[in-house]
């Protein structure tokens, strides 16, 4: 009798696709790294080197994620190093010595990630904590609004010798575990102000350190999770009109604020002062055209202050054309989608907060930093999550990245 040949699966299909994704993720390294190499008429062979240790850390990941976290979701992983290898490219291209730091912090990421991944589902606790990470978030602020220092307008940096960090980097993390624990134990509004008088206090400090684009982040997290927790639209939209209420302040306390508001409004009034970043972002963005100028043939760099932190969209755009600019904001589409779906099969309200919290951070930062770029919305000063160069940065979004893997493990995600 003839056997009926079995319909191919889901499962049975991912690894030839995930086997063709890491093989064009590496080709691409290569190939970025050999054109960088000899960019300047002779080979440079640490750029070689640097992109062999690269492809290592993917393979790595690729392994442990297909032989050890079966569980975990190989689809985001394969996303945050997607963006994080193009954004190596892009660095180096831009400046081999931020590459090198680029890649610690990266390294550090991975690390920490993995740890998360390993411990979190393991700490059945953690919403007890929330006191603790209060404290410890409100300290964090305090550091950088009566003791930082100034930079690009805000004072949000904090300094230890040589040692430089932005603390809302991490608060980002605590505001996320201090609303889901206490949105997963109460749904009572009453029992939840003090947390709201938590989140309130954090963006005063904000405020006061003119943090524009974290002060937006934690308002924006803070009120999906008090939707997605509580379900109770009459108290979401008077949360959304007291935080509405606050920015109308800021914009008439700040001139700071004043000053963004301007430029967004209308960047050509001054293009050779406060106007000048914005409008050397767009003229980048449009000279890429839609297959762009070709990697190293790009002038934001000289052109775009702070082009490897909060621009650095504008010279994927100048450089390698706005249809792989759209397909950026594709692959932080399906991240933030996969994180969704992740949520949406928690087997606790906690463990769905959580993960809603932190896709959500990832989402509004990389909608905050391109709507800035391409003039959608004002400048915030925001970085681009996994390509643009800051270490706080991207080991926070790497963090954020352990927690969702780490509810993936926890309730029974992809198997093998």
């Amino acid at each position: 009798m003839m056997k009926l040949r079995k319909k191919p699966t889901a499962s049975n299909l991912q690894s030839p696709m995930t086997n063709g994704i890491v093989f064009s993720l590496t080709l691409f390294v290569l190939c970025s790294f050999c054109l960088l190499s000899m960019k300047n008429g002779a080979v440079d062979y640490a750029a070689l080197i640097f992109s062999l240790i690269l492809v290592g850390m993917v393979l790595f990941q690729y392994i442990l994620f297909r032989f050890a976290f079966v569980r975990a979701d190989l689809q985001i992983m394969l996303i945050v190093n997607i963006l994080s290898m193009l954004g190596m490219v892009v660095q180096y291209r831009l400046d081999p010595a931020t590459a090198y730091r680029q890649f610690i912090f990266y390294a550090a990421g991975i690390v920490l990630m993995i740890l998360i991944m390993i411990i979190l589902p393991k700490m059945k606790k953690l919403r007890s904590l929330d006191l603790f990470f209060a404290c410890a978030a409100i300290a964090l602020l305090c550091l950088a609004t009566f003791f930082g220092t100034e930079s690009g307008g805000s004072r949000n940096w904090f300094s230890i010798g040589s040692f430089t960090f932005q603390p809302s980097e991490p608060v980002k993390v605590l505001l996320v575990l201090i609303l889901a624990g206490e949105l997963s134990k109460n749904r009572n509004i009453r029992k939840i102000i003090p947390t709201g008088i938590f989140v309130g206090i954090s963006m005063i400090l904000l405020v006061l350190q003119k943090d524009l684009g974290a002060t937006l982040l934690y308002f924006g997290a803070a009120l999906i999770m008090l939707y997605l927790g509580t379900g109770n639209i009459p108290i979401t939209l008077a949360a959304f009109g007291a935080g509405a209420g606050g920015a109308v302040v800021s914009y008439h306390l700040f001139y700071h604020v004043r000053t963004r508001v301007a430029v967004w409004r209308d960047p050509w009034a001054d293009p050779l002062g406060s106007g000048y970043q914005i409008v050397q972002s767009l003229i980048a963005i449009a000279s890429g055209g839609l297959f762009g100028m070709g990697l190293g043939n790009g002038v934001a760099k000289g052109l775009l202050p702070q082009y490897d932190t909060d621009f650095v969209f504008a010279v994927i755009c100048e450089e390698f054309g706005q249809i792989i600019g759209v397909c950026v904001l594709l692959f932080y589409f399906v991240l933030v989608f996969r994180g969704c779906i992740i949520a949406l099969r928690a087997k606790t309200r906690f463990e769905a907060l959580l993960c809603v919290g932190s896709v959500a951070m990832l989402a509004l930062q990389t909608i905050t930093n391109i709507g800035g770029v391409i003039r959608f919305i004002p400048l915030t000063g925001v970085t681009l999550p996994f390509i643009s160069y800051g270490g706080s940065s991207m080991i926070t979004s790497m963090i954020f990245i352990g927690i969702v893997q780490a509810i993936s493990i926890a309730n029974g995600g992809r198997r093998r």
